[in-house]
């Protein structure tokens, strides 16, 4: 992380242990203490907006999910009539 980039500042509390654990694991990647935690803290941050936007289906809800892609139901007659309304102010626009 270069040094202009760093525009912001955030300070945290920390038991001596995990301090410990955080600055053997930045000695190990050759990073500062600071850097190692900014990039922990990107990476995590990442990861859980990641995971927002995944879909995760149980095995039986798969196997639906593809069989109604492959049959499809019949519309909902309210979708019909959506479909047909929706159609004709189309036609109407051009």
């Amino acid at each position: 992380m270069s040094q202009e980039s760093r525009t912001a500042r955030i300070e945290a509390r920390i038991a001596p242990e995990a301090l410990a654990v955080v600055k053997r694991a930045a000695e190990i990647q050759g990073r500062s203490i600071s850097d190692f935690v900014v990039a922990a803290a990107r990476d995590a941050a990442l990861g859980t907006i990641e995971e927002t936007h995944l879909i995760r289906l149980a095995i039986e809800d798969q196997r639906r999910f593809v069989e109604l892609l492959v049959d499809p139901p019949a519309p909902a007659p309210a979708l019909e009539r959506a479909r047909r309304a929706h159609a004709r102010l189309i036609r109407k626009g051009r």
